[in-house]
């Protein structure tokens, strides 16, 4: 399994440098929350606006579409479910749901589906999917739970609207579907700034690890072990029962929603946790064991169903 292996070895590199400039504190104390806020304000936005502006919007009506939403409802409703009896509160709630359900469509689906499923077009509709239907309503919430005043009805309706993540989000929807052509000198530059994204969140990510204890352990264990199972059992196998039980997907259709489903949570959800200040262990250690987890998992499903 080409495709995962090199997939897994690129994130793994970064993530490491990140860590060696955390031990060495080659970026000073600070460094972790200038590429959080980087990432989060100015590159994940431009990243989101290219990529999506360039997007054939015509796959989001497709049986694939609808198995990953189902899936990811199912994967986050459990979690929401299980946080609302344990009262776990409404921001690790919602970051927990995230981990559970969120998969890493971007820096590690697209390698995988290239290697793996042989089309990287095969990860726009999840991407699109979590980009312009799950991020926006999630982080909505953590905007609205974080403050303690709720305004006016039209302001609580236009916080999406203030998120840099859904602004760049939707505006490159509006481009795709409209047909814009953006002009190259403007172009260029935002595909230029989008390109830290990945890096600067994987590096972030990396500065977080140090110092810190085994994943697993302290007050947040049993959420991180629920979204970790969910994530990496869970989803994969609602998408599996959904697509050839309901759906009656068989062969590389079948393949290409389990194998998207079963990808791990996504770095960028760290970036949500630490932007909002909450759950952010959480989110590191759901992301760090759902990563290694997957490894396994996408070479069974690979080999059962490829």
């Amino acid at each position: 399994m080409q495709g995962v292996l090199t997939g897994f070895a690129v994130i793994a590199v970064v993530i490491a440098v990140g860590y060696a400039i955390g031990r060495r504190g080659y970026l000073g104390d600070q460094g972790r929350e200038v590429l959080t806020k980087l990432a989060f304000h100015v590159a994940s936005p431009a990243l989101l606006f290219t990529t999506l502006a360039q997007t054939d919007l015509s796959v989001i009506f497709s049986s694939r579409l609808l198995v990953t939403a189902l899936s990811t409802a199912a994967a986050a409703g459990v979690f929401v479910t299980v946080g609302v009896v344990r009262h776990w509160g409404v921001g690790r709630t919602t970051i927990g749901a995230l981990c559970s359900s969120y998969v890493n469509s971007g820096n590690l689906g697209i390698p995988i589906a290239v290697y793996v499923l042989g089309d990287a077009s095969l990860v726009a509709p999840v991407l699109l999917f979590q980009l312009v239907g799950v991020t926006p309503v999630a982080l909505t919430i953590l905007d609205l739970s974080g403050k303690g005043e709720k305004g006016p009805l039209w302001r609580r309706l236009l916080t999406p609207l203030r998120n840099p993540i859904a602004v760049g989000s939707l505006a490159g929807v509006a481009v795709s579907a409209t047909g814009l052509r953006i002009p190259a000198p403007v172009l260029d530059p935002l595909t230029l700034i989008g390109g830290m994204s990945v890096p600067a969140v994987l590096l972030a990510f990396g500065i977080s690890l140090c110092g810190s204890t085994m994943p697993g352990r302290g007050p947040d264990r049993h959420p991180v072990f629920l979204s970790v199972a969910l994530k990496s059992v869970g989803q994969p196998a609602a998408a599996w029962a959904l697509a050839a039980g309901v759906f009656g997907l068989r062969g590389a259709p079948l393949l290409d929603v389990v194998v998207t489903s079963a990808l791990p949570a996504a770095q960028n959800l760290y970036t949500y946790a630490s932007s909002y200040r909450v759950a952010e262990r959480l989110a590191r250690d759901s992301i760090l064991l759902s990563t290694v987890i997957s490894v396994p998992v996408l070479v069974v499903v690979a080999a059962l169903l490829g």
